[in-house]
């Protein structure tokens, strides 16, 4: 029998297969898929456009006037006629008899924010998840989070009325006997960081739960079941089931809340803050606003805000290395 001669394999010749498209043709053809991708998308895209667009005009493009902290600016002469002044407007913050004072309450109220009202919206947010009553956890829930819509102005306004020494926190302190006389809460320095502190935690408890009680709804009934048939408790299934299943969201809120620790909410303070009480009320984003705004000094106040500025992104990526160390959770 006559051997025959092998067929070339079909990989080899090419026989019965497309031939490649070349390479121009397939960026073509991806470029062609984005853009009707694109045009189906437009409506989203020019939402997120003029997002985008807001973004740079606010945020990116001011970024410029950053180096008048190294200048002595005037409203008279551009930024680039300005002389170069360097690290003098630094050395003069550091060495102003108001900056322990100015650091002190700051880091004060800043941290104790951090450690008694970071906590409060979680423990509210385990809490009011153990609600079964739909309607009467909803009710609860509108009536925590409705402070967070009303301004500093009208609420600061109202703080005024009910701690003034005619107010419902003096009478109510009276009928108690409590105290022996009205206290002017406001003119005492002594009590302006619990004024604060309490004020902030009543206006923003309810909203900040909403992320806590978002994250809480997506986690799996079956796991609730199974730990109910093991004969679980609410605090229980609270600890081992909610709080590790809602980690990642508590550890990105932290990594914000340490990375704001300078800022101690320049609208209520400003609200709340008099000559009688300045000595515990003047943090940096007054001190920044008088110094410059009311003093003309915008160099010197650019560059107190700067110095801010730079200990946030500090506190920022220690923060996020801490955390993701810790749980495996972080921002970037």
């Amino acid at each position: 029998m006559r051997n025959q001669p092998h067929a070339e394999p079909a990989a080899e010749t090419g026989a019965g297969r497309a031939p490649a498209p070349p390479l121009e043709d397939a960026r073509k053809l991806a470029r062609s898929r984005w853009l009707k991708k694109l045009y189906s998308q437009r409506h989203l895209q020019i939402m997120a456009l003029l997002g985008v667009i807001w973004m740079i005009i606010f945020n990116y493009i001011p970024m410029y006037g950053v180096i008048i902290a190294f200048k002595e600016f005037n409203i008279i002469k551009s930024i680039g006629e300005a002389p170069w002044v360097g690290l003098e407007h630094f050395k003069e913050f550091f060495a102003n008899d108001d900056f322990t004072s100015v650091m002190r309450n700051t880091l004060g109220i800043s941290l104790l924010k951090l450690f008694i009202g970071f906590p409060l919206p979680i423990i509210f947010a385990l809490f009011l998840n153990e609600i079964r009553s739909f309607r009467y956890k909803r009710t609860i829930q509108t009536i925590s989070y409705l402070p967070h819509f009303i301004s500093w102005v009208i609420l600061g306004g109202i703080l005024m009325t009910w701690l003034a020494d005619t107010g419902v926190i003096n009478k109510i302190l009276l009928a108690l006997n409590m105290i022996d006389q009205p206290i002017t809460f406001l003119a005492e320095p002594k009590y302006f960081w619990g004024i604060v502190i309490t004020s902030d935690i009543w206006k923003e408890l309810g909203w900040s739960a909403i992320i806590y009680l978002a994250a809480i709804a997506s986690i799996s009934p079956e796991m609730y079941e199974a730990s109910t048939i093991d004969g679980a408790g609410r605090f229980q299934k609270m600890w081992y089931i909610t709080l590790p299943s809602i980690k990642a969201t508590i550890s990105i809120l932290f990594i914000l809340a340490v990375s704001s620790v300078l800022s101690s909410n320049f609208d209520q303070i400003l609200v709340l803050r008099n000559p009688l009480n300045e000595s515990t009320s003047n943090v940096i984003d007054i001190f920044v606003y008088h110094t410059g705004l009311q003093n003309g000094r915008y160099s010197y106040a650019q560059a107190v805000s700067l110095f801010k500025s730079i200990i946030a992104i500090i506190l920022l990526l220690i923060a996020n290395r801490v955390t993701k160390k810790l749980n495996d959770t972080s921002l970037f």
